[in-house]
């Protein structure tokens, strides 16, 4: 997925999970952070940053933050729309007779339901954003939401269909994603539960430009 009209910055600081300050050529606006975690690994004072200006003149805001760069990493895509966009470009090319966005299952919305042949398959993704030592790490903040989607997966898996779990690291260098129990036991313990009942967990690596986010390789337990 491609930006368009972006703009690079120096990151300020971060009011609340919404919004942030910026300064750009040495003004300093308040722009939208596409992200509701905590990143606080990524949004140090002067980190660099990149904005995408808003078409729409009524806005609040005037541009989105969607990425961070971060020392031997690079560029870190934080747009948390992104990973869903991504994980559609990516479905296009696996050969699937029939995708669906955002499919409704038990008490949840699944982000995708695919067939092929008479298979059936639903499929949750989850953007990957946080790196310590190399390794990725899933989530940086709590998340009742994810945990339900994951034993929404399993509950598939015993029903028939097949089920994939899948991270989209929205940054290079990185090669998968673990469950980070500081943040979240209750995702570690769903992680690990999905992993023993049959749920699929992929990781698909991404190429991160200032302007880009593109899916590279998929890589799997």
């Amino acid at each position: 997925m491609k930006y368009r009209n972006i703009i690079l910055g120096k990151f300020i600081d971060r009011p609340n999970r919404f919004i942030a300050h910026v300064d750009i050529d040495g003004c300093v606006k308040t722009v939208h952070v596409k992200n509701t975690g905590r990143c606080k690994e990524l949004l140090l004072p002067e980190a660099r940053m990149v904005l995408e200006k808003s078409d729409n003149p009524n806005r609040k805001t005037a541009y989105d933050l969607i990425a961070v760069y971060k020392e031997k990493l690079g560029w870190v895509n934080i747009d948390s729309q992104a990973p869903n966009k991504v994980a559609g470009e990516w479905l296009e090319t696996r050969g699937f007779d029939y995708v669906k966005p955002e499919c409704k299952y038990g008490d949840s919305r699944i982000d995708f339901y695919m067939e092929k042949g008479n298979d059936k398959y639903l499929m949750e993704v989850k953007g990957c954003t946080l790196e310590i030592d190399g390794q990725g790490y899933f989530p940086d903040a709590p998340t009742t939401r994810g945990v339900r989607h994951i034993y929404e997966l399993i509950n598939a898996v015993k029903e028939g269909y097949k089920a994939v779990l899948l991270f989209v690291i929205q940054m290079e260098k990185v090669e998968s994603v673990l469950p980070y129990a500081m943040t979240d036991k209750a995702f570690e313990k769903a992680y690990n539960e999905a992993k023993e009942n049959g749920v699929m967990i992929k990781f698909l690596k991404c190429k991160v430009k200032e302007d880009e986010l593109a899916f590279h390789e998929i890589n799997e337990v």
